[in-house]
């Protein structure tokens, strides 16, 4: 069921950007080196990545139990832009750090 997932994250390093929503992958991309950003802009880290699982696995004990039943917001135009600020400034700071 995470063939893909474990693709990704296998060959996902140093120099690389994973654009993805999914907090576990992003959490293995970046305790490999990658740089992981999701659609709605938020940029994983290594100081931020144990928060973000922490919450979505608490989110996922919730929804399981029924206690929460919305998604996500809906994505707007201002998410567009905000992704593309994020993804430009993960692209230039791996292009400042020798990468490209």
């Amino acid at each position: 069921m995470d063939e893909a997932d474990n693709w990704i994250a296998e060959r996902a390093g140093r120099g690389d950007v994973v654009v993805t929503a999914d907090v576990p992958l992003a959490s293995r991309c970046v305790k490999n080196g990658a740089t992981a950003v999701a659609p709605n802009s938020k940029s994983f880290t290594v100081d931020s990545i144990g928060m973000a699982l922490a919450t979505r696995n608490r989110m996922d004990s919730l929804r399981s139990a029924g206690s929460v039943t919305g998604g996500p917001k809906p994505f707007v135009p201002r998410d567009r832009s905000n992704f593309l600020a994020a993804l430009d400034t993960a692209l230039v700071r791996l292009k400042r750090d020798g990468f490209g």
